[in-house]
């Protein structure tokens, strides 16, 4: 007689609970204070998925949702320290907000009055005066001035009111390709303004300028190279001989900085500021909020009144609009005394090197000699000297995933923890990181 065969055992995935069962446990209730119920379902969905693919044992399928509630925000970009000796940083959120402008962030988060004169209880008109006057007072060669949604809106905004249907200015130099694959013509020309290039790459004339210009030229454009330098055997026009002749041909002339240096700087002696572009003749000067500022992602237009006037005018004006928190948070940095843009830009080196030896003292490592940046398209290539503490390069992505995170640099085989632009009470943060990973 043949012996009988084993009933097979019955597979544990039989026994997942239901959604609706899943959804009573405890710690579900009391996630639902701080997580909307979509979120919820789809953890929940995700701890399914996995233990029906066999990769998570049925019975820990509670205590796995549990963990993972507890682990979820409503929001998913976290805080990081940056270590790297770049102030601003492009992948690290640019230019940290001084708390001035975080305290804006949170006036304006709720009901304010943005849009309503509140002594008459009428609409207004007047949307960022705020923002508006405290650019042109830090700026006072502005006549008017603009906030839009971020450099590139005000450039894209810039060239089609003020040259709309009609040809652009611009040197070969200049036609430049910034973060992203991210190219100045190909967003000019998105809109019926057309380029007209002149001159070559390394050198080009006022001469060049001069023979362009003709009856379809709606402005000339300068534009502030990003990221590069070209060094040798180069030659370029200013500003003010640019202004001459846009003057002699009844045309615009417009300045894109990028960088957002509102006046000069001895830290930075070759970069180019607002207002010195402003007295030599712009009828419009562009930058970004979240560079040299030090404020939060904004499109900045300063200039003529009548310049601004028919930017404000154009129907790009409101797709390019900015938000009340941001207007708010960019008056604030404008402002305050001091933000971290310029602390870390103005450290002082002796402060530099003690903080530094004194991480490197607790962690057991050595100092080495490390020039930072300033980032962001700002001063390219031009050095901030100063130290960093020199460690093993595994270290790097070790650091990164500490809680918070510390962000270095891998250089030449090793992972250079600069702390420029770290704020002094992080140091302590910076050492108990370092400790965790050796």
């Amino acid at each position: 007689m043949p012996t009988p065969t084993p009933a097979a055992s019955p597979d544990p995935r039989r026994n997942i609970p239901r959604m609706d069962e899943l959804l009573q446990l405890p710690e579900v209730e009391s996630a639902r204070q701080r997580l909307a119920e979509h979120a919820i379902r789809a953890i929940i969905q995700g701890v399914v998925t996995q233990a029906r693919r066999g990769q998570l044992p049925v019975s820990d399928i509670p205590a796995e949702i549990a963990q993972r509630l507890e682990q979820k925000t409503a929001h998913s970009l976290q805080p990081v320290i940056n270590a790297t000796g770049v102030i601003i940083h492009t992948n690290l959120g640019r230019a940290p907000l001084p708390s001035a402008a975080v305290e804006a962030l949170q006036a304006a988060a709720s009901y304010t009055d943005v849009e309503m004169d509140l002594d008459s209880g009428k609409r207004s008109r007047n949307r960022g005066a705020g923002a508006r006057a405290a650019l042109l007072a830090a700026c006072p060669g502005a006549e008017d001035a603009l906030v839009v949604n971020n450099g590139a809106s005000a450039l894209l905004l810039a060239t089609a009111a003020l040259a709309p249907g009609k040809e652009v200015i611009i040197s070969r130099g200049e036609l430049i390709e910034i973060g992203a694959g991210f190219r100045l013509p190909e967003l000019i020309e998105s809109t019926a303004t057309r380029l007209k290039e002149i001159g070559a790459t390394n050198r080009t004339h006022l001469a060049d300028y001069e023979r362009a210009l003709g009856d379809n030229t709606g402005a000339i454009l300068k534009v502030h190279p990003s990221n590069f330098r070209i060094e040798g055997f180069t030659s370029a026009v200013g500003v003010e001989e640019l202004h001459r002749l846009a003057v002699q041909h009844d045309t615009r002339l417009i300045v894109d900085l990028g960088s957002g240096l509102l006046t000069h700087d001895p830290a930075l002696p070759e970069e180019p500021d607002i207002q010195a572009q402003l007295r030599a003749g712009a009828d419009i000067v562009i930058a970004s909020g979240d560079k040299l500022l030090g404020g939060p992602q904004a499109g900045i237009l300063l200039g003529t009144k009548d310049a601004i006037a028919a930017v404000k005018k154009h129907p790009l004006a409101r797709a390019v609009r900015i938000d009340k928190l941001r207007l708010n948070a960019l008056e604030a940095a404008i402002s305050t005394p001091s933000n971290a843009v310029q602390d870390a830009l103005h450290l002082d080196p002796q402060t530099h090197r003690e903080r530094t030896e004194a991480i490197a003292q607790a962690v057991g490592a050595e100092v080495v000699p490390h020039d930072g940046r300033v980032g962001g398209g700002g001063a390219p290539e031009y050095p901030l000297p100063g130290f960093a503490v020199s460690l093993p390069e595994h270290y790097a992505d070790a650091l990164r995933r500490q809680d918070p995170p510390v962000v270095g640099r891998v250089h030449q085989g090793r992972c250079l923890v600069d702390i420029r632009c770290v704020p002094a009470h992080h140091d302590a943060t910076v050492i108990a990181a370092i400790k965790a990973v050796g």
